[in-house]
């Protein structure tokens, strides 16, 4: 069947095989967070992205996947509390950012920076620190250089808009900035989006409506 991102809590994940990565989406309650487990198929090394909510979910999603990281992309409650089981689960060495990791009740064994890498197998995703809807927000981009980057933005990026900055200002123009800076102004319109919550976009779908964005401060 072909992959379209759209999951609900309480029902199936979502799979997609690209450029030698499965992609598999899964949405977890009670805040219909999606967490990703993405796996190497040439290693069958795995990686997770928000062990949000349901650990058992979580568990059977990830099966006999041996999963070496599991990233954090920011240091909201709802991203993180499946995290403690399962790391304890699996073994695997958590990752988040150094403003955000004081903020997350779990250690982060790896603190990661704009610009760093992260590897599970013989993949690689790049570090995009974004600043605005927390200080130490991060995505994650699989394939930057290639012609269809997957971009893996947490709550800083969404089909419509950028992510919650409370209605501050300098947040929100910190976050716009970063989105449209590190994001639009790199990355073509044929990359993938797949937001923290809810269904998948791309960067193609959402570029036309930046001003719109800028103008209405959210």
């Amino acid at each position: 069947m072909t992959y379209t991102g759209e999951v609900r809590v309480g029902g199936p994940a979502d799979t997609r095989e690209i450029n030698g990565v499965t992609v598999t989406k899964i949405a977890v309650g009670p805040y219909e967070n999606n967490s990703y487990l993405l796996r190497c198929s040439g290693t069958g090394q795995g990686l997770l992205i928000d062990a949000a909510a349901e650990p058992q979910r979580l568990l059977e999603m990830i099966g006999a996947t041996p999963v070496e990281r599991i990233v954090t992309t920011h240091q909201h409650a709802d991203h993180w509390q499946a995290l403690a089981a399962v790391r304890a689960a699996t073994g695997a060495a958590t990752v988040a950012h150094p403003l955000d990791a004081p903020g997350i009740p779990v250690a982060t064994d790896e603190l990661v920076e704009d610009g760093d890498t992260i590897r599970f197998g013989d993949a690689s995703l790049s570090v995009i620190h974004l600043v605005g809807h927390t200080p130490g927000s991060i995505a994650l981009c699989y394939a930057a250089g290639g012609p269809q980057p997957h971009l893996f933005t947490g709550d800083c990026l969404f089909p419509g808009g950028v992510g919650n900055t409370q209605q501050d200002p300098e947040r929100f123009t910190s976050l716009y900035n970063g989105v449209v800076g590190k994001v639009f102004d790199r990355l073509p319109d044929a990359t993938w989006v797949y937001p923290g919550h809810g269904n998948d976009t791309t960067l193609g779908a959402e570029r036309p409506h930046l001003a719109q964005w800028r103008e209405r401060g959210w």
